[in-house]
């Protein structure tokens, strides 16, 4: 204990006389891990933020929406999910607690006082805010009665209203959707951006208003959400929804679905493993950063071995053992990457808040506990790895030779 104790107070004394060729040589650990960790924290924070916003609407929700290829677009046949197709999954499939279409209403712009902007217009039902658990701030959703009744009626987004410059609480005020007037109803909470695209610019109303407002056009873009009865049964119901779908757009056997049934968590899933691969090249980048690191260490050792010769020579004349000489120089390149790594990871964190605070609505930058743990711990080994020859270089010179040495 005394000897590695007293082989570290050695090693600290030794890089703090050398304080400029230390910090050079930590220089190379440093930027490589400053750049995973910056990356890392802006990714882990706004992987965050999408977990958040998918939270409430749980397991049991999935999504039945329409499936291109490439095929489709390039020669105009794109695939819709059709009225037929909302009606066979609200009656025709077992297990299904809710079902919430939405359709886009299309070049449909908004208006107040003079004032225009061109939101999203979305029709869909009264069951979306349990479907999707989002609720209004203030006012109402859209009831059934409004269905039923063709009412003209909206739920707008905060973007909406600043965009049109109405009141701060703009329920009972109308606004004119592909003029025709419509009675504000509720405002639902501040969602802020993903992926770069607004999720406050928006006015939902009935779907059949909805419906009628499209008039002739022949594929209206739909899509509908749903919740299962029986969570434990997600699986099967997925089923029973492809069968019934392909049914009803009359799939022959044997054909591809050109549909998809997706968990509503399945776009979390799906950043959850492109920011894995990301990771992983990330881990390619700072393997080779640590690498050229390692290697410059392994350098400054080589020539500092070099330097104190005589040095190591009078420890060994002294009594020094070959134990204790290689101890020394092995802590000296461990510590000089574990600092290296250490001043990374606060530089990364900081470069990392600074740009997510500079982005607008981006989530604040967020480093897991095992990533600082993992970069501080292989940043010591990669010392320690290529520590070894020079501490065995050291430790195995002549003490005689080494006196003699000039």
């Amino acid at each position: 204990m005394n000897l590695t104790l007293e082989s570290l107070r050695s090693a600290f004394s030794s890089l703090l006389a050398h304080k400029l060729r230390s910090l050079l040589t930590m220089l190379g650990i440093m930027i490589g891990t400053a750049a995973v960790i910056s990356v890392v924290s802006l990714m882990h924070g706004f992987s965050e933020k999408i977990r958040g916003q998918f939270a409430d609407m749980g397991g049991g929700t999935l999504t039945l929406r329409a499936e291109n290829n490439n095929e489709n677009f390039r020669t105009g046949k794109i695939n819709n999910i059709t009225f037929a197709d909302v009606s066979a999954l609200r009656h025709n499939v077992q297990g299904i607690d809710k079902v919430s279409p939405m359709m886009l209403v299309q070049s449909a712009g908004a208006s107040y006082q003079g004032r225009n902007a061109l939101p999203q217009i979305i029709g869909t039902s009264s069951d979306r805010q349990d479907v999707t658990g989002q609720y209004p701030e203030v006012g109402r959703f859209i009831v059934a009665s409004d269905d039923l009744r063709n009412r003209r009626v909206a739920v707008i987004g905060q973007q909406l209203r600043d965009e049109l410059s109405m009141p701060e609480n703009p329920v009972g005020h109308f606004l004119m959707i592909d003029r025709e007037w419509f009675k504000v109803v509720g405002m639902m909470p501040k969602r802020g951006e993903i992926l770069g695209f607004s999720q406050d610019n928006f006015a939902m109303i009935p779907f059949e208003v909805a419906r009628s407002m499209m008039g002739n056009v022949q594929d209206p873009v739909i899509q509908a959400t749903f919740t299962a009865s029986n969570v434990e049964e997600i699986d099967q119901l997925r089923d029973r929804v492809r069968r019934v779908i392909r049914h009803s757009r009359r799939i022959a056997v044997g054909e591809e679905d050109d549909f998809k049934v997706e968990a509503a968590d399945s776009f979390v899933k799906q950043f959850d493993e492109l920011s894995g691969a990301a990771t992983v090249i990330l881990g390619g980048i700072v393997a080779i950063s640590l690498l050229v690191g390692g290697i410059g260490i392994m350098n400054i050792m080589l020539v500092s071995v070099t330097e104190r010769t005589r040095e190591i020579g009078v420890l060994k004349a002294l009594g020094a053992t070959r134990q204790m000489i290689l101890l020394q120089f092995l802590f000296e390149a461990a510590l000089l990457a574990l600092a290296g790594g250490l001043a990374g990871i606060f530089a990364g964190y900081a470069i990392g808040a600074t740009i997510s605070s500079m982005v607008p609505s981006f989530p604040p930058a967020h480093v897991p506990l095992w990533v600082v743990f993992v970069s501080a711990g292989f940043s010591a080994v990669v010392g320690v790895v290529f520590g070894i020859m020079p501490a065995s270089n050291a430790a195995g010179l002549d003490p005689v030779e080494a006196l003699r040495y000039e």
